[in-house]
This record gives C-alpha cells, sequence and structure tokens, in this order.
C-alpha cells in the first residue's frame, strides 16, 4: 500500500474512464450490479451499471437489497457470488475424446485464459484470492488452470466503509481495509456535496493505468479521514468469531454434543461451500453419447456435505449429517491451518445468509467454546472451579 502522501484522490465520474481504460488495456471488466433483486458479479459494459445507490440487508438465511439515501457505487456487503466463478469455475471441461476409423481422437478441453479486470473486490474476497492462490496456484500446482487464469488479472479492490450484519471480517484479520494483491483500492468518500475515491496503488500495473486517469494529490487531511472511516467499520461489524485457539478448539471438540444439535437442523444441501470463497473441492463427471462414438469428463464443483464426498467401497466415510457439518467447520476453521498455513475462513458471512436454515458458525463456534469451557471446569479440582468461575 501506498503511503498517506502518495495516495491521489479520483473523482466518481472517473470511474467511467477506469473502465475504458481497463477495456483499452484488453481486459474483461467484472464488476457487482444489480440483477433481479441481488448485487451480483457480472460483466460490465459501463461503470454505469455498478449498483449506485444500492444497500443490501442481511440476516442468518436473509438477503435483500435495499436503496440508499445517498448515490454509494460500493455501498453494500458481499453478494450471492464470490470471484473464485471466474477463476475456479463451478464447471470445466478437461478433455473430449471422439472414435476415429483409425481409433480415438483426443481433445483438451483447456481454453486460453480470458484477460480479467476485478472491479470491487473487498478486502475478504480479496484475502479469498490469496488463500485459493495457497492451495490452487502454488506448489505442484504452478502450471494449473487456475495458475494460468490467475495470471492475468487485474484487481480494482475497494476497502470496506460499511460492513453488513452477517461480516466479521475484522475478527479473522481480513479487513475491512485491503492487504496484499490489489493492482488499485480504493475507498469511497461522500459528503459536503462529494463523491470521490481515495485511490491507492499496489503494483507497477496499477500505477500505470492510474496514471491514465484524472486525479489530484490526497491531502493528509483527506487520507485520515478516509483511513479513520475504513478503521471505524471494523467496531460496526455484525458479528465477532475471535480467532485465538481456533484452531485448538476444532481439535478438542471431535466429540462435543454441539454437533448433534447444529445436525437436526442441517440440510447437507451445501450451499455454504458454494457460497464460500474459498471451499475448492471438485469432482469429474464423464458422459458419452448412446453411439458411443463421442464421451467428455468435466471438472465439478463438489462439497463435503454431499453424502458421496467421502464414498469409499462399502459405503461414504461420513453417513451422518453431524460428521459432514463438523467435517466442514472443522476443517475451515482448523485442519485448513496443517494444509496450507492459513485459516480457510475470511468473515464474509455468506454461509450465514445463503444458509436456508439460517445456520450461523459465529454462533457454532461460540457455543463450543463454551462447552470446551464448562468441559475443562468439570476436570479441574474443585477449588480451582470456583475460582475459575468468579467464586470467592
Amino acid at each position: 500500500m501506498e503511503e498517506a502522501g502518495q495516495a491521489r484522490l479520483m473523482d466518481v465520474t472517473a470511474l467511467s474512464q477506469l473502465h475504458a481504460a481497463l477495456r483499452g488495456a484488453g481486459y474483461q471488466v467484472i464488476g457487482p450490479t444489480v440483477r433481479e433483486g441481488a448485487i451480483v458479479l457480472r460483466e460490465l459494459h459501463s461503470a454505469d451499471e455498478l449498483p449506485f445507490g444500492w444497500g443490501v440487508d442481511l440476516a442468518p438465511g436473509g438477503y435483500r437489497i435495499k436503496q440508499r439515501a445517498d448515490r454509494a457505487a460500493f455501498g453494500h456487503s458481499a453478494g450471492p457470488q464470490s470471484w473464485k466463478q471466474y477463476l475456479h469455475p463451478s464447471r470445466e471441461k478437461v478433455w473430449s475424446v471422439r472414435r476415429t476409423d483409425g481409433g480415438f481422437e483426443l481433445e483438451d478441453g483447456h481454453e486460453a485464459a480470458s484477460r480479467l479486470a476485478f472491479i470491487g473486490v473487498r478486502p475478504c474476497d480479496l484475502r479469498a484470492i490469496g488463500i485459493q492462490d495457497q492451495v490452487l496456484g502454488r506448489g505442484q500446482h504452478a502450471a494449473s488452470r487456475y495458475a494460468a487464469r490467475r495470471a492475468g488479472i487485474f484487481v480494482v479492490a475497494v476497502n470496506c466503509t460499511e460492513p453488513g450484519q452477517t461480516c466479521f471480517c475484522a475478527s479473522m484479520g481480513t479487513g475491512p481495509r485491503a492487504g496484499q494483491g490489489y493492482d488499485l483500492a480504493l475507498t469511497e468518500l461522500l459528503g459536503d456535496g462529494t463523491h470521490r475515491f481515495l485511490v491507492e496503488v499496489g503494483s507497477q500495473a496499477g500505477a500505470a493505468l492510474l496514471a491514465q486517469l484524472p486525479t489530484t494529490p490526497a491531502d493528509e487531511a483527506t487520507v485520515t479521514s478516509g483511513r479513520a472511516a475504513v478503521t471505524a467499520a471494523a467496531d460496526r461489524m455484525g458479528r465477532t468469531m475471535p480467532a485465538d485457539g481456533l484452531r485448538e478448539l476444532m481439535a478438542d471438540s471431535h466429540s462435543a454434543a454441539r454437533w448433534d444439535d447444529v445436525a437436526t437442523r442441517c440440510l447437507t444441501c451445501g450451499n455454504c461451500t458454494m457460497a464460500c470463497p474459498t471451499c475448492f473441492c471438485t469432482t469429474v463427471e464423464d458422459s458419452t453419447d448412446l453411439a458411443g462414438d463421442h464421451a467428455e469428463r468435466w471438472q465439478v464443483w463438489d462439497s463435503c456435505f454431499s453424502l458421496d464426498f467421502s464414498y469409499l467401497p462399502g459405503g461414504p466415510v461420513r453417513a451422518s449429517d453431524r460428521s459432514r457439518y463438523r467435517q466442514w467447520l472443522t476443517h475451515k476453521l482448523g485442519t485448513w491451518h496443517d494444509q496450507f498455513g492459513s485459516s480457510g475462513c475470511v468473515g464474509c458471512g455468506r454461509c450465514i445468509v445463503w444458509c436456508p436454515v439460517g445456520i450461523d458458525l459465529t454462533e457454532e463456534v461460540a457455543a463450543l467454546r463454551e462447552e470446551a469451557a464448562a468441559r475443562d471446569n468439570e476436570d479441574r479440582p474443585a477449588g480451582q472451579a470456583q475460582q475459575a468461575d468468579g467464586a470467592p
């Protein structure tokens, strides 16, 4: 992130020029827009398609857009989709094969990666992209299709000044200020009859593009005001989930009674994994025509909530709703650290909003903490237990 003295100011009208500059550089521009009662990610043919004046009301199992009292372009929280649909598509052809006179002809399903520019990437989603980089784009996967798509992405992040009722990125250390991984970062500033953006540069490509736009140096007072608005958003998160001890809590809660409670509510529909910006599991589907002359293999998103996900000869490993929810949560918050060196949760709250029965993972974690504390208290000698409870 650039130092305060290097930040620039850009008027809202320059969003059109930003869009045009990206298109002129050969990018397909993707960003938020209003469609069918939701703020979704789509190709933007004009900056005017951004959701000016729209916000959202979020709740466990509930989502509704609402008109704002101002014309904020990014005055909304994360929508039903994440950017992973463009980097890690839900359905992707692996190969196809057709019968020929001399045998078979194989065709690789790989398509040349498009140059995409993402406008409006929230800090939580920026961190999610970084997590998927670690999972899908590095090490033995460095030459993967994901890596090829990721290499051509231009990211315009937007610092959060108005978190939603189900957001808890501050707890997870992923927001509300954008971390590494952006080319340009915007902070939207409205007030006193003005509508501007504080612009910070995160890469040489970002600096080169910003040089094409009408900007002015940002004075210290404006920079301080913009950053204070972002900092204040951390105190207005709708949810909290302290990250300290989560890994250990998940490891020690394998037999917790709370899993039985959540199993009575969970539909194992997999909505949470589909909406999650970091879930990455896939399976393959093979199909052939009736004549047997053509066959295809596709990679598609899968979910650990699916009964077939852990199927082995003899049956599924995780046959119960209890075990499948436990697998998802303990992996996301616990064993993800062992595999990839970080938590798999970025605090976006999508899994809460898009759960049909409104299961809130922050409540589940709080319940597991309470149960673990009670269990530890029972294991202490009586005198220590009383002292832990605050008794004389």
